[in-house]
């Protein structure tokens, strides 16, 4: 029927569920289970969930490695609550934010046995909603009419699997000129992915030749250095030198990615930045808060870039990731133009780091 929601739909319907800290419902062949972010969860619907079963708290492998807890999974630990565990307790697994004064969170006991898929899932819903990658799983054997009888979302993990790891269509809404300090000749083109996700923008300078390598940038969202001018990373004057170098050449496309924080989002962003004040470097802060050292998806300026009509680029950038990325989706890297800009006293050991640990050709 044409009403019904899609795979994609029903997916996005749960992120937004999750960030309310509304319980989904996930169906797999192991059986299906009741999940819950453990950031938007509440005491009440905590009581609730233990009615139902034995619940169990899912983590990353990198926050199960700083709580000193066993993943055996290998990808994610699954954590069994001690009976007394309050709401505070699992908060206090999940969210690094009080490591350093309660380091001893412990011991925690993992499960070794049984399947893992829905806990899987449930993590990476978590992430892709930009909340802390950590849930609680309540199995149950009734989960059709508990989801019809709570009015909850269903999701069954075959149907979804594909949808969760695919890239989203992606289509240009609109595009206006927008004439530039860097260009006067400046036009804002608006992409929006058919799951609900955020919507990303292309700035095209110019009317670059789309038979030739373009000059192009995939710049990430960076709330606090591209608005406020942050001192704590490059990111400002990278977004400016980047324009002002398509200005001067005359042709361009600056793809503005919304991808926060390295993918992580800005309240997970800000988590980060709490954890470096308490001397922790930026991969560092990245793992204890259940995170990869990089969570972005580059495919998304790839489709962009393709969807514009260009089939190579010229790539301002300094990450090797970018250009790995974009010669595997299709898109010809002819040059890597370096963008050293932006260095300041506060960002030069986050400047370090990138270049040490996540190898950016600083």
């Amino acid at each position: 029927m044409v009403l019904a929601l899609s795979h994609s739909e029903r997916l996005s319907r749960a992120r937004g569920d999750l960030r309310m800290g509304v319980p989904i419902v996930l169906c797999g062949t192991g059986g299906s289970a009741l999940v819950v972010a453990i950031e938007a969860l509440d005491a009440s619907r905590l009581a609730d969930l233990r009615g139902l079963g034995q619940p169990v708290l899912a983590i990353t492998a990198r926050r199960a490695e700083t709580l000193k807890a066993r993943a055996y999974d290998l990808d994610l630990a699954r954590i069994v609550p001690p009976a007394d565990a309050d709401l505070a307790w699992m908060r206090s697994v999940a969210d690094p934010a009080d490591d350093l004064r309660m380091p001893m969170k412990g011991p925690l006991q993992s499960l070794r046995e049984g399947p893992a898929d829905l806990h899987r899932a449930a993590i990476a819903l978590a992430k892709s909603a930009h909340l802390l990658p950590a849930a609680l799983v309540v199995p149950v054997a009734n989960a059709l009419p508990l989801a019809a009888q709570h009015g909850l979302t269903l999701l069954a993990l075959d149907e979804i699997a594909p949808a969760l790891s695919a890239l989203p269509a992606m289509d240009e809404v609109v595009s206006a000129r927008v004439p530039l300090v860097a260009s006067n000749a400046g036009r804002v083109h608006i992409f929006r992915p058919d799951d609900g996700g955020e919507e990303h923008y292309a700035i095209e300078i110019g009317r670059p030749d789309r038979s030739q390598p373009v000059l192009a940038r995939l710049h990430s969202a960076c709330f606090t250095g591209d608005v406020l001018g942050s001192l704590k990373c490059d990111c400002g004057p990278q977004l400016r030198a980047a324009l002002h170098q398509m200005g001067e050449v005359g042709a361009g496309v600056l793809l503005y990615l919304n991808q926060e924080g390295r993918g992580i989002g800005l309240a997970n962003k800000m988590r980060a930045y709490s954890l470096q004040d308490q001397g922790f470097d930026t991969v560092e802060a990245n793992h204890r808060l259940g995170f990869e050292d990089d969570e972005r998806d580059f495919r998304i300026g790839a489709e962009i870039l393709r969807k514009m009509g260009f089939s190579s680029v010229r790539l301002l950038t300094n990450n090797p990731r970018k250009l790995a990325m974009m010669e595997s989706c299709g898109l010809h890297v002819t040059e890597r133009v370096a963008l050293k800009v932006g260095e300041t006293a506060e960002n030069r050991a986050y400047l370090a780091t990138k270049a040490a640990k996540s190898g950016h050709l600083l």
